[in-house]
């Protein structure tokens, strides 16, 4: 097989989107954090400190999280 027959040969991921819904609150503020740690917060469209987002429950949104855990937490 040439390089080019692999790419198409390969399944793509999937993911999950069938896992139900998650809420991230954002309860702790970012001053004195790095700007990257702010623009993940601000990437969720989190403005306000304590304001919650609900999101797809999938690996992404929870890596989200698991970026910054000391700014944002899962509420059940």
């Amino acid at each position: 097989m040439r390089a080019t027959d692999t790419k198409t040969a390969m399944a793509k991921k999937t993911e999950n989107t069938s896992g139900g819904a998650i809420t991230i609150q954002y309860y702790r503020s970012s001053i004195g954090y790095s700007t990257k740690q702010k623009n993940i917060v601000r990437s969720l469209g989190i403005t306000k400190l304590n304001q919650k987002v609900t999101m797809p429950d999938s690996p992404a949104s929870r890596g989200i999280v698991a970026k910054v855990p000391h700014l944002l937490r899962i509420v059940e």
